[in-house]
């Protein structure tokens, strides 16, 4: 931030310069504003100009330059100016040098005025304000970190769905397959009576007889006078 403003002071700073020098005499007492901008590319003449069409247009069009660039915070815009600026003034230089046949520097007021040593001033200036500012913060780019995976939900036992099968549901009664299959009435193959015989419902597997304790009608094994009872203990004397 700080590097920003004293570059941004700089290069306004130069671009004041560059603006004000045509107005100031640049050489042997004559100022730039009468210099044409044609001039510096076909030789210097005699000839006056007005303001519009003398060097202060490519100078006031650096200064633009400048100060759009510290606007913006461009430090390549800022540097552009400046050498726009210097640029033109070292054109002239040369242009005035080749018309004059030499430059020279006096104080009597002939030879090269501060006109042109402001100019070459304000580029300079501008450059290095351009150095100086650290420009437009970088925008950082943060690309998303990707998602975990989902953790797979834990129902249970009976799954997402409760009404959907289930290992017990398939078997709801521990019945092997042979049972669920077999229709109503059907024996196992190892349920099948000896010597290939079916035994009717109901029917005793013993014979008539049947097993022990089925004797009689009360069914209880004792047959009608009940289980034995135990003789009566004897009565004690009684004194």
């Amino acid at each position: 931030m700080v590097r920003n403003v004293i570059g941004s002071v700089l290069a306004l700073a130069g671009a004041t310069a560059a603006v004000w020098s045509p107005f100031r005499d640049w050489y042997d007492g004559r100022p730039g504003r009468d210099y044409r901008v044609q001039d510096l590319f076909n030789g210097i003449t005699g000839a006056g100009s007005g303001i519009a069409a003398s060097v202060l247009l490519p100078l006031a069009f650096g200064a633009l330059i400048a100060l759009i660039g510290v606007v913006l915070r461009s430090r390549l815009l800022v540097a552009l100016a400046g050498l726009i600026v210097l640029g033109f003034t070292v054109l002239w230089m040369v242009r005035q040098g080749q018309a004059a046949g030499s430059l020279t520097v006096s104080t009597d007021g002939r030879g090269l005025g501060d006109g042109v040593a402001m100019a070459a001033g304000g580029g300079v200036l501008m450059l290095i304000g351009a150095v100086v500012m650290s420009g437009r913060p970088r925008q950082r780019t943060y690309e998303p970190h990707p998602a975990p995976p989902a953790e797979a939900d834990d129902w249970g036992p009976y799954g997402p769905d409760p009404t959907g099968p289930v290992p017990y549901r398939q078997n709801p009664y521990h019945l092997r397959p042979d049972d669920e299959a077999r229709p109503y009435g059907e024996t196992r193959p190892h349920e099948a009576q000896p010597y290939g015989e079916t035994r009717p419902h109901g029917a005793q597997p013993y014979g008539d007889q049947g097993r022990r304790g089925d004797e009689g009608a009360h069914g209880d094994g004792y047959g009608p006078d009940g289980p034995p009872t135990l003789p009566a203990p004897n009565k004690r004397d009684e004194w």
